[in-house]
């Protein structure tokens, strides 16, 4: 099955690219709760922006008034950038929790759209493999750029050259100690509109290392959503 262009080709604007990500989520989960032995679940979770809401509303009734307060000014006010977009399988142990031992990250454009937004989704990623937590990235974004991978290991080596990256890849890492030597093993892959994707092993955290067949749970994706119809109009006959 190649990779096709969820974000920039004409059936797109039909079929959108989050419905597609919150579904490969779900049958990258279940492929992977076959292949988990006992003890251990994957968990898809998909969350497009942020909305917090808070509503006050004036009660008309015969209530007990209330004396209004109100905060004082506060001491300091900065901009932050706020991972918006996540779209992440979770692998997680029943041994003690459960624990968080492993994660899939599927980039969304919003995780590539400043560099405030790109140093959020590099940071969040980092923070997983400095607890040792085995990390999967899939970034198939078309329409932004962006060098996730290389900020990422900048960000866990200042002083890491890595190459530059391809504009669409996938890459998983395995963050492991040896006596008091630790160290971060690295399977990365360019991916390529109209080229099949890679099987890369996914390191657990203290548990198994397992297959993830990004080719197949990305066909099955395609098939149930009938992406193909889709691209290719339908068949006569």
């Amino acid at each position: 099955m190649p990779l096709l262009d969820h974000f920039r080709s004409d059936w797109s604007q039909r079929r959108p690219w989050h419905s597609f990500h919150h579904a490969w989520a779900t049958y990258i989960a279940s492929d992977l709760n076959r292949r988990l032995p006992p003890g251990y679940f994957a968990d898809p979770s998909a969350q497009f922006g942020i909305e917090i809401d808070v509503g006050a509303y004036e009660d008309d009734g015969d209530g007990n008034a209330r004396a209004e307060w109100t905060p004082p000014a506060p001491t300091m006010t900065m901009p932050i950038a706020l991972v918006t977009d996540v779209v992440e399988i979770a692998i997680r142990s029943r041994r003690s929790g459960p624990e968080l031992i492993g994660a899939i990250e599927l980039v969304s454009p919003s995780n590539k759209d400043r560099p405030a937004s790109r140093d959020a989704f590099v940071f969040k990623c980092a923070s997983l493999l400095q607890k040792a937590v085995g990390l999967i990235v899939v970034d198939v974004v078309t329409e932004r750029s962006g060098d996730l991978h290389g900020d990422l290991l900048r960000r866990l080596n200042e002083s890491a050259s890595p190459p530059a990256s391809a504009p669409l890849w996938a890459a998983s890492y395995r963050p492991w100690q040896e006596d008091k030597q630790t160290s971060l093993e690295i399977w990365h892959n360019s991916l390529a509109l109209g080229a099949p994707l890679p099987t890369l092993p996914f390191w657990l955290k203290d548990g198994p290392c397992v297959p993830l067949d990004l080719e197949a749970t990305y066909m099955h994706t395609c098939r149930e959503l009938r992406l193909l119809a889709a691209v290719n109009g339908p068949v006569n006959g």
